[in-house]
């Protein structure tokens, strides 16, 4: 009863029910065009292009951009340009003198650095474009391509997966702006939930059937996989409280005097860096068998063959490095410690028994750098999951890349920040949030 009313809340508050309906209807829109197929390409000839995307680096990229990849869709790449182009652009923030003084402009400094986010997934369009193209020549038949001009198929084509992808970064940015949380994250969520009831079956199937392990195996996996997802939003939710003492200067018999406010806290996230590290890693884990597919050597192609095997030993220890590694870098870029020092100092806060100034930005850094490597260590474990539920559980491997893994993080840390952004909405309407327990308080009108 109390989420039914609390459901009722959400539809009393007029701003906040038109983000969720502007929201779905965006969403809706990026699902349709995920099934559209480009044109000059027979729908009925895609099996070929399905089992390339079954597992592998490829499966993952499919599972990301919700099915599109494997339905020669006009969404084939996603948002995925998109978030190659951001992951740049942040790298070479740190290395540019032009990109830091962007970055410190404030409101105006972020458009402009959205704007070159939004140039370079153009250029980056246009790169895998032509790939991908050249990859259906190669897996699908001939009788799948009806243009026989292949000049005029390649550059159609390219063209038109290049405006898809430009559009669902427009729908990303309109969700976000007219809608609820941060849209490019929805639209990778909601792609990779979309894989998760096929994979579901197809693993529900394979257990029941034969020597499986009937549904002894399925309970089992269905606990172990709600385990994973409490350890994820553990690490989503977790927080290191700093206290913070204020004082209040009073005035009072011709003198004046400190009298200290009640004591607050910093919350320093276990993982402030969220779901972004494996982003980062997962782009840089498509480089190794990239480049090592050019060389036709036998070392080199085993190199691809190693790293192109998502559930194989090498690729989930590099992974796991990978991972730890971008937790210290992203949480540097993103915590500013320096910066929350001297707000607090200019707020007449400090922390107790640390001096305010370089003193207590030393004294942050140092605890964020202790946070960070069980955090980082944690997140890792949880992104090679899904590598050790194949080799131990045997689990499918459409399904078990929910146990853990970018996919499960991206879908609990985007559910707790929309629910988080419902939150606000209703408490600042003095309604009980969905996060919050207790009875319902009448709204202001």
């Amino acid at each position: 009863m109390k989420f039914i009313d609390t459901i009722k809340n959400i539809w009393k508050i007029e701003e906040l029910k038109n983000r969720i309906l502007v929201t779905l209807g965006l969403l809706l829109v990026y699902r349709f065009g995920a099934q559209i197929v480009l044109p000059g390409i027979d729908a009925s000839e895609l099996a070929n292009l399905g089992t390339q995307t079954q597992d592998g680096l490829l499966g993952l990229l499919n599972a990301f951009t919700g099915g599109a990849f494997a339905n020669a869709s006009v969404f084939a790449l996603g948002i995925m340009p998109y978030i190659s182009a951001s992951i740049v652009v942040q790298l070479m923030g740190i290395a540019i003198p032009y990109l830091q003084k962007l970055q410190k402009e404030g409101e105006s400094g972020r458009k402009k650095i959205n704007q070159i986010t939004r140039w370079l997934t153009i250029a980056i369009t246009l790169v895998q474009g032509p790939g991908y193209i050249y990859n259906l020549f190669a897996t699908l038949p001939a009788e799948a391509f009806v243009i026989p001009n292949q000049t005029v198929f390649v550059v159609s084509s390219v063209i038109i997966i290049s405006t898809g992808c430009i559009f669902a970064m427009w729908l990303g940015e309109k969700i976000t702006d007219k809608g609820i949380g941060n849209g490019i994250s929805l639209l990778i969520m909601v792609g990779i939930i979309a894989t998760l009831p096929q994979s579901f079956v197809q693993n529900f199937a394979s257990r029941t059937s034969g020597d499986g392990g009937g549904m002894i195996m399925v309970l089992i996996e269905l606990v172990i996989w709600f385990v994973i997802i409490l350890a994820s939003v553990l690490l989503v939710m977790a927080v290191r409280q700093i206290p913070v003492q204020y004082a209040r200067r009073t005035a009072g018999g011709g003198y004046e005097k400190n009298v200290f406010g009640s004591r607050q806290y910093i919350p320093l996230k276990l993982n402030a860096s969220g779901v972004m590290p494996i982003i980062f890693a997962q782009a840089i884990m498509f480089v190794p068998a990239a480049v090592a597919g050019l060389s036709d050597s036998e070392t080199s192609q085993g190199i691809a063959a190693a790293f192109s095997d998502i559930f194989g030993f090498w690729y989930n220890v590099l992974f796991a490095v990978l991972i730890i590694i971008f937790t210290y870098f992203y949480t540097a870029i993103t915590v500013p410690t320096n910066k929350m020092a001297d707000d607090l100092k200019r707020s007449g806060g400090f922390i107790p028994g640390i001096r305010p100034g370089s003193e207590t930005s030393e004294y942050l850094d140092k605890i964020m750098s202790q946070i960070t490597l069980p955090g980082s260590i944690f997140l890792a474990l949880i992104a090679v999951f899904p590598a050790i539920a194949v080799k131990l559980l045997n689990v499918q491997q459409g399904w078990a890349l929910f146990f853990g893994g970018t996919s499960l993080l991206i879908m609990v840390g985007v559910a707790i920040d929309t629910m988080q952004q419902v939150n606000s909405y209703l408490l600042n309407r003095h309604y009980d949030g969905l996060m919050k327990t207790g009875k319902n308080r009448k709204a202001v009108a």
